[in-house]
């Protein structure tokens, strides 16, 4: 599934917002405020005296300093203004007090997922788990009975601290995370106290990330029953090559030298060694647009590249350094190790966070858009997260849901054998041969009309694509804004955009607008049997049953591989200056050996024929077409490097500006 480039054309809305993303999203950010929360904290102990004096001014004239410490101030005053204890029920008060602010420390830890950097300052100094235990047991007998005696400084920890409730949230990795933030009962009064001062920093930064609590809405995993098995997952492992651009982390190589060479600007195929086949077992990925997924033969599924809109489905929080802009290219020479400034988190394979998934779910199938990933269970059900993108910013997930930071089950469709992602829509075809679409509905890319009045709960609510009664629809395809479903015998039916006549349609070719609503069937490629079918962002290709390779679609950037001479006025649509443009009629590129698979990336394409060798061409500046060159390809070209040479590719995809290829792993002797 390909995405938009940054030279792509305006005409479209919807690819000319998306493309300024990559350049955004090319190093891992470094967030600065922990810092700032150090010294703030550290200034806060002055006011510790006040705790000693029963006067109330000291307190008072502490709270003002900052305006996030007012929750501690409060205890203080109220513990004072109460009849002056016996001296064992002043400690037992304080004790109280230390507890209440260890507490409350660590609730931002259990509200969300973004506190693991706290998490792991109080890991440094570890106290035994036995010591822990014993130690707790009388502290919370005494907190009880100080808290019968003086009840106000429990009314304020109710008031303090309620955010941290999480609906939706999977019990089992809530404790697995509150094991690993619980604080020591053992330390000294004084460092009890300092914390409970420093809690007000601490607790102003985590509101930052609430929205990610919003978006665990997914059913409690119990509830959800494994229904009948319709779907078989692959069981062939695959080695997996990848090339070009990678400054976000889409190659999967991760942030630092492997063997001499950076894992950014790959010219040519590359071996992915963090998806060895001997280690992870690929059985099969997909390409979004900055980021991709996969899946393994344990029934793992891996994400990596850009998270923004939590694309990737986990956690990828990194306190780490921007990337050095100046820094030497891909062919300089330095020793392993050496860091190229990628988020680690992100630009290395990892697993979705699992917490929502039901257990003894198995997965079949990955997919991924621009800005969302999702996966097919054997029992047809499909579990989603990200978001969509539409011209004016993020479109949602659901109707209700913004962003889906983590994996989620949906609704509907049910029995799905099939899913396939544009660069902002999703489709999925049914054991029925029903079609379905969600997402953005901007150019016509679902098939269907949505209700204006109603978009959210219209377009981000599965609904069936309209075709003639009969039509048994056995392969779906995604374009950027543009969609495809072949029927048993090899007929085309095709909606959404259709200004440089992606669709095979010649009526508005050419007009910025132009659009097919509803699925119609393509008249032009009538005289074929497809097996196979892609779409880039405005061009698109095919192959037949007996292996001829057709295209069409834009050509100014050399998508369709034919030279510009073979154009006429009765094929192509030329522009204001007597260029060629568009290439209105499916077209037979010829001299190539037999094809029986095809892909597209933004600009390029990918054929691969039956005895697994690969041909690339288009545009090509991020060398995402594997020849090694950043300027176009202009005729389909033998992709002829070592390390794919004698190897059978099976798979290629693309994304906005990196590309992938698999085959088969080689047997260890």
């Amino acid at each position: 599934m390909p995405p938009k480039k940054a030279a792509a054309t305006k005409a479209a809305a919807a690819p000319a917002a998306k493309k300024a993303a990559p350049a955004k999203k090319s190093a891992g950010v470094t967030k600065t405020t922990a810092p700032a929360k150090k010294t703030a904290a550290a200034a806060k102990p002055k006011a510790a005296p006040a705790k000693a004096a029963p006067a109330k001014a000291a307190p008072v004239k502490a709270a003002p300093a900052k305006a996030a410490a007012t929750k501690a101030a409060p205890k203080k005053r109220k513990v004072a203004e109460e009849p002056e204890p016996e001296k064992e029920e002043e400690e037992e008060v304080e004790q109280a007090q230390d507890e209440d602010s260890e507490e409350e420390e660590e609730k931002p830890a259990k509200g969300s997922r973004k506190s693991a950097p706290p998490a792991t300052k109080k890991r440094s100094t570890p106290v035994p788990a036995p010591k822990r235990a014993a130690s707790a047991q009388p502290k919370k007998a005494k907190a009880a009975a100080t808290k019968k005696k003086t009840p106000a400084p429990e009314a304020d920890k109710e008031n303090a601290d309620p955010e941290p409730k999480v609906t939706g949230a999977s019990s089992p990795t809530k404790r697995k995370r509150e094991d690993t933030v619980e604080p020591s009962h053992d330390r000294g009064a004084a460092k009890d106290e300092s914390e409970a001062e420093d809690k007000p920093a601490p607790e102003r930064e985590i509101k930052q990330p609430r929205p990610v609590k919003r978006v665990r809405t997914a059913a409690p995993v119990s509830k959800v029953k494994i229904g009948a098995k319709i779907n078989n997952a692959p069981d062939a492992v695959l080695d997996v090559f990848v090339f070009g651009e990678g400054s976000s982390g889409e190659l999967g190589l991760g942030s630092m030298k492997y063997e001499n060479k950076k894992p950014i600007d790959v010219k040519r195929p590359r071996i992915n060694h963090n998806l060895s086949a001997d280690k992870v077992g690929v059985v099969q990925l997909d390409c979004g647009g900055m980021h991709a997924i996969a899946l393994t033969k344990d029934n793992k599924v891996l994400t990596w590249g850009v998270n923004d809109q939590g694309a990737l489905g986990r956690d990828t929080t990194w306190d780490g350094g921007l990337r050095d802009a100046d820094a030497e290219d891909s062919d300089s020479d330095s020793e392993d190790g050496e860091d190229s400034g990628l988020n680690p988190v992100e630009s290395n394979p990892a697993e979705i966070d699992m917490s929502d998934v039901a257990e003894g779910t198995r997965f079949v199938q990955v997919a991924a858009s621009d800005s969302a990933s999702f996966a097919l269970t054997e029992d047809g059900r499909v579990y989603g997260w990200g978001t969509f993108r539409a011209s004016d910013g993020v479109l949602g997930f659901t109707p209700t849901i913004k962003i889906q930071k983590f994996p989620t089950l949906l609704a509907e469709p049910k029995k799905v054998v099939q899913i396939a992602a544009g660069s902002n829509h999703a489709m999925a075809l049914d054991s029925a041969g029903k079609l379905y679409t969600w997402g953005c509905p901007e150019q016509n890319q679902l098939g269907r009309r949505c209700v204006q009045r109603e978009l959210l709960a219209s377009a981000l609510r599965p609904g069936g694509v309209g075709l003639k009664r009969g039509v048994k629809v056995v392969k779906i395809s995604c374009g950027s804004y543009h969609s495809f479903a072949v029927d048993k015998e090899g007929g085309v039916y095709t909606w959404g955009l259709n200004n440089f006549g992606q669709l095979a349609i010649e009526q508005d070719a050419g007009d910025s607008d132009a659009a097919v609503l509803t699925a119609v069937k393509v008249e032009s490629l009538m005289d074929y049997k497809i097996v196979d079918i892609a779409g880039g962002e405005h061009h698109s290709l095919a192959c037949t049953d007996d292996g001829r390779l057709l295209v069409w679609g834009r050509i100014d950037g050399h998508q369709t591989g034919l030279p510009f001479d073979s154009f006429t006025e009765e094929n192509a649509i030329y522009d204001d200056y007597k260029k060629p443009r568009i290439l209105k009629t499916p077209t037979v590129i010829p001299g190539l050996p037999k094809i029986v698979s095809v892909a597209a990336g933004t600009d390029n394409s990918f054929a691969i024929t039956e005895d697994g060798k690969v041909y690339s061409w288009g545009f090509s500046i991020n060398y995402q077409t594997g020849q090694g060159t950043s300027d176009d390809v202009e005729a389909p070209t033998l992709i002829d490097n070592t390390a794919v040479r004698d190897r059978n590719i099976t798979f290629a995809g693309a994304g906005g500006q990196y590309s992938m290829l698999a085959c088969h792993a080689e047997k260890k002797a």
